[in-house]
Order: C-alpha cells, then sequence, then structure tokens
C-alpha cells in the first residue's frame, strides 16, 4: 500500500483539516515552527497503535479535545480473505472513497490529563445509505440471513454460509442503495476483520527525528545488530541445540557424582542438594558494536558521522520489519542535513532520491536549508506557510509556491561559482558527471570533470524537475554568472522539441545558454552494445527516437524469472513508471561507466555531448 495524502484536523497547528499530498518522495520545505515535524509525528501516531497523542498535541485554537489523522491509500491489496476461503475486495465492500482510494481516519479523544485515547477508526467511503442496506458490515451471519429473508432476497445460488456473498446479493437486490460520501466505523462485526487483515497490509513508518540521541549503545541503534544476532542462532539452531545437550549432559553427570561424593562424607548435607544444570539464552552470549579500523567506538566518533551511521542503523531496522510483514516502507527523516559536511549532504539527497523510487519505499523529508531544497525536484517540494491565520501546504508544481520558497529560504550568494548547469532530473545529473570525468580522464582536458567542478563548489547543478520554471531561475539572474540549460528532445522530429518556448526564453537572457539533445533523451547517446553484452535480448537499435529506458526496463523484465508478462505491466502505470526508474538509475550509473570515448564517438557523430562540455568548460576558466 503506497500513502497518497494525509489529513490532520486539530492536531497541533492544524486546527482545521489540511491536507498533505505525498508522492514517492516528498520534501517538506518551511522556517521553523512552520509545522513540518508535525506533519512526521501525527503519521508516528497512526501507524503506532502503542502511541496517542496527549492534551497538549491539541490544537490550542480549536474548539473540541477530538484529534482527526487520517491516511489515504493506494496500491491496494486486490483482495481480503475474511471468510474461510471466499475472498472480497475493498471495492465490493463499499470501502473506498469518491477516487477508489482507502481512507482511513483516526480519532482520538485529548481530554484528560494524560495520554489521549482512540476513540474510533473509521473509513471515509462511498457507501449505501439507503435504510436497511447501510449497515449490512455491522451484521453478523446469522443477521444477515434474516435480513435477506425478510427483504425477500433470492438467496437459491447464494452460498448462506459466507457473509461476503450474503450482503453482495442484498446489495444487489436494492432498487436504489443511496450511494453518498460517509464514514463507516471499522469496529463493526465484518469492517474490524478486514481492518485487521488491512493492517498486515499497512506500510512500515519509520521516523527518524532530527534530535535523536546517536551512540552505539543507543537501544534503537542496537537493534538491527539484535536482530542478526537472532538470525544467526537461528539458522544454527539444530547445531547449537545438539551441543547445549551434550554440554548438559555432561555437567549433569559431573553435578551427581559430586553429590555421590559428598553422601560419603556428609549424607545430611547430600540430601539438601539437588543436582540441576541451566542454560542460558544463546543471544545473551554474544553483542555487536561498530568500531573503525582503530578501535574508535561510535560514541567517540564526531557527531556527523554517528548521525550517519545511525541513520542506516534505522533502515536496517525499517527495512528488517517490512520484509517480516511483506509490506512497503516509509521513511520519514527530519532535516537530514543536521550536522553534515555538504559532501555528504549532497550523498544523502542521492540515496535519498534513490530509495524513493526503489520498489515498495516512499521518503518524507523535512529541511529548511536551501542548499539541500534546491538538490530536488520541485513536484517533489511542499511549503508550509502561515495563511490567513493556518497551515497552509502549497504544492512545488505551483509557480506561487517556488517564489514563496525562494522568498523564504533565499538563495545564499557562493563568490566561488562559476556556472549554473540546469538540467531535467537527477538521472542526468549523474549522467553528465560520469561521461564528463570519462572523457575528461580519456586525455581530452578541454572538457572538464563536472563531479570535481561541482565539489569544487565552481559548478551548481540546477534541477529542472521537468518544468518550464524552476525554483531557483528567478534568482540566479542576479549573481551575474554564465547560465546553461540541457532539455530533453523527448518528441520525434518534425515535431517541435519539448519546452521549444522555454528554451528560446533562455537563450534571450544575456549570459544565458539552453540546448535541447537532438536524440530523445540523453539515454539515447548510451551505446547499445553496452546493453546488448548485459541483456542479449534487449531490442534496441541505437535509433535517436527510441524510449531506451523503457527498452531496457522490457529486456531487464524478461530476463528474469518472473512469470508475469511485460504486457500486464505496461497496463499498470505505477508499476511501469517504477521499472523504467530504475532502468535509468541503471543507465546512467555501471552501464554509462563503460562508455569509451571512441564509443561515444560512434553514437554521437555530431558531437552534442562534447560541444556542451566544452563550452561549460570554456565557461569555468574564463577570467
Amino acid at each position: 500500500m503506497k500513502l497518497v495524502r494525509v489529513k490532520l484536523q486539530n492536531f497541533r497547528c492544524y486546527r482545521e483539516e489540511t491536507v498533505i499530498e505525498c508522492d514517492d518522495l516528498t520534501v517538506f520545505v518551511g522556517q521553523n515552527d512552520s509545522g513540518k515535524s508535525s506533519i512526521l509525528d501525527a503519521l508516528g501516531i497512526f501507524f503506532d497503535e502503542k502511541k496517542a497523542p496527549d492534551k497538549d498535541d491539541v490544537c490550542v485554537y480549536g474548539d473540541s479535545n477530538d484529534i482527526r489523522i487520517s491516511c489515504v491509500f493506494d496500491e491496494l491489496p486486490v483482495e481480503l480473505v475474511i471468510d474461510a476461503t471466499h475472498p472480497t475486495d475493498l471495492q465490493s465492500e463499499y470501502l473506498l472513497n469518491e477516487n477508489r482510494l482507502l481512507e482511513v481516519v483516526k480519532v482520538y479523544n485529548c481530554s484528560g490529563s494524560g495520554k489521549g485515547r482512540l476513540k474510533g477508526v473509521f473509513a471515509r467511503v462511498i457507501h449505501p445509505i439507503a435504510d436497511g442496506y447501510n449497515d449490512l458490515l455491522a451484521l453478523k451471519i446469522t443477521q444477515l440471513r434474516e435480513r435477506a429473508t425478510n427483504m425477500g432476497v433470492n438467496l437459491d445460488d447464494v452460498n448462506q454460509s459466507v457473509s461476503t456473498e450474503l450482503r453482495r446479493a442484498i446489495w444487489a437486490h436494492a432498487p436504489d442503495l443511496r450511494l453518498e460520501n460517509t464514514l463507516v466505523e471499522l469496529k463493526s462485526e465484518t469492517a474490524k476483520e478486514i481492518w485487521e487483515q488491512l493492517k498486515h497490509h499497512l506500510p512500515v513508518y519509520a521516523l527518524f527525528k532530527s534530535d535523536r540521541p546517536s551512540t552505539d549503545q543507543d537501544a534503537e541503534a542496537q537493534d538491527p545488530m539484535k536482530a542478526a544476532i537472532q538470525e544467526a542462532i537461528k539458522a544454527q539452531e539444530k547445531t547449537l541445540e545438539e551441543i547445549a545437550e551434550k554440554v548438559k549432559k555432561e555437567l549433569q553427570n559431573i553435578a551427581d557424582r559430586t553429590v555421590e561424593k559428598i553422601r560419603e562424607m556428609n549424607p545430611e548435607l547430600a540430601s539438601q542438594l539437588n543436582p540441576r544444570v541451566t542454560t542460558r539464552k544463546w543471544d545473551s552470549l554474544f553483542s555487536v558494536s561498530l568500531t573503525s579500523d582503530d578501535a574508535i567506538p561510535i560514541n567517540k566518533r564526531g557527531s556527523g558521522t554517528r548521525r550517519l551511521i545511525l541513520l542506516n542503523f534505522f533502515r536496517a531496522k525499517a527495512e528488517q520489519e517490512a520484509a517480516d510483514k511483506e509490506s512497503s516502507v516509509i521513511y520519514a527523516v527530519e532535516e537530514p542535513e543536521t550536522s553534515q559536511h555538504p559532501h555528504n549532504q549532497k550523498i544523502l539527497t542521492e540515496a535519498f532520491a534513490d530509495l524513493a523510487y526503489s520498489e515498495g519505499c516512499q521518503v518524507l523529508l523535512t529541511t529548511h536549508t536551501p542548499v539541500l531544497a534546491r538538490r530536488f525536484d520541485r513536484n517533489s517540494l511542499r511549503f508550509l506557510c502561515n495563511r490567513d491565520d493556518k497551515t497552509a501546504i502549497l504544492h512545488g508544481r505551483e509557480a506561487e509556491t517556488l517564489q514563496k520558497i525562494t522568498d523564504s529560504l533565499g538563495v545564499l550568494p557562493d563568490h566561488n561559482i562559476k556556472v549554473f548547469f540546469g538540467i531535467e532530473g537527477r538521472h542526468d545529473i549523474s549522467f553528465l558527471r560520469i561521461i564528463s570525468v570519462g572523457l575528461h580522464n580519456a586525455g581530452e582536458k578541454d572538457i572538464p570533470d563536472l563531479g570535481v567542478e561541482e565539489a569544487l563548489g565552481r559548478l551548481v547543478f540546477v534541477p529542472l524537475g521537468g518544468s518550464s520554471l524552476d525554483l531557483w531561475i528567478s534568482r540566479l539572474k542576479g549573481f551575474n554568472r554564465p547560465e546553461f540549460y540541457l532539455i530533453d528532445r523527448d518528441t520525434t522530429p518534425p515535431a517541435d522539441p519539448h519546452y521549444k518556448d522555454f528554451a528560446e526564453e533562455m537563450n534571450q537572457r544575456d549570459n544565458c545558454t539552453a540546448w535541447h539533445t537532438s536524440k530523445r533523451e540523453l539515454e539515447n547517446y548510451i551505446h547499445p552494445s553496452i546493453l546488448r553484452a548485459v541483456y542479449p535480448n534487449y531490442s534496441g537499435k541505437g535509433d535517436r527516437n527510441e524510449d531506451v529506458p523503457l527498452l531496457f526496463a522490457k529486456a531487464v523484465h524478461e530476463a528474469s524469472d518472473s512469470s508475469v508478462l511485460w504486457e500486464d505491466i505496461e497496463r499498470d502505470r505505477l508499476k511501469l513508471k517504477k521499472k523504467r526508474d530504475r532502468a535509468k538509475r541503471r543507465l546512467n550509473t555501471e552501464l554509462l561507466a563503460q562508455m569509451t570515448p571512441a564509443l561515444l564517438s560512434e553514437i554521437d557523430p555530431d558531437d552534442d555531448i562534447r560541444g556542451w562540455l566544452r563550452e561549460i568548460g570554456a565557461a569555468l576558466t574564463a577570467d
């Protein structure tokens, strides 16, 4: 299941119901105390049944002691079995909202002095409200049979021992169900069983707080290692039991003989002794800690290193729990930039982006750092601000949002910057780094190593996020630095290239150059022989207009042992997107690294790539 929306009401700064859209990667941007952490905390309460809000979590401006936290999910289970082996589904039970999504509402009462209590769990649904048809999920099977009989429902072909079939028959009998948006309590007879099953499909929610302690003795840091010990012991369980039994027999024998020897000297004392051998749990014999090569423990390392290590402890723990549940996982991380060097911030940004587009993963981040915010696709950004005395959450795709982010966070000028390079996405950054270092190291010194230039702070990549407007463009003009923009053509001639108007606008500005790829996208500049060497079934021919990531994703899928047909993947938009994105990530890393200058000359006879890089190189070396 995938979280697509969160709704908060009367929780901290969210007085009225506030809707928060969530994607694979969602980055909440805003000043301190703008409500970023409250979103992540609310989700922690929703997903952890052991947690509950307290009276201090109630909005001080609200007029109720009830808090509502709602989560909306997509990618739902195809079927649920609540009657032995008879499956049903959420749509057949009228448990989906107007968008055919699952919307679960949890209501907490916080009127007491301590922790609040869960008042109710509901589903917001389009459900029958006609008398006699609106309460079927609350009826036991005997009551359903009685209801059907009283209504004159034909049950000749209905299995009357299955409540699912009885409900369907009754609903089908109605002249007008009068479907309306309503709340259905998930504590009723059948709905409770459905909710219990759904809980096993809910994502694992893993929250990493910005103020989390970071020593190797923290309980949370030790949990993944303890689990590793338990797994290792389990794998050797039979052998260890045999050893334990042999040792126990030997010890018991020695103890018995000792008592007998005592009996020879003091029968009264011997009669008071009862030889007994006890064992300890195997996992109590082992402990694990992480140290560096020079035996320095984590808690003696720098704060940034400690936090980075603990963050990955946290990831390991979450992934283990998700694997046990066979569910997806949501990583929620507050201010990943905390205590991190700018180089580590860049690594973390790329790692979280890769993680977000992995199968069964979502990532939620918070930040108020402009350097970090600008590294993410604008479509991932959510800006939190105060509007009309309430917290508003604005989507990054809106031009108004981008301007508000720049006004709030700003872009600090850096006199070391020589070039701004605008590209469409994170995979393009990877492509340009790898291809440039390969050419530079092969002796083409007029081509800069973009990775080195970026690390030195002389070049700044500006991810456009597939849009003609970007978070930073309005501010770049004031820096009086060369700006370059590279945009995928995407279209097949004679059609105009994608974002043609944007490119023309950029080219009319002083100190600004915009290019379009002559091929469909950057992946088309990877020689097809490299892809066929890994997957002989790859069908791409090196045509400038073919969809290389899609063709490569198909080759990978068909070479796997999957029983799912590619045609079925193509019919599922979300699965296809995931497959294509994973293909792009692999194409722009390990496979691109195999490109040589000779292969590039063959696939790019017009020297598109070399031409762009040389022009950037000239700007980087200009006085």
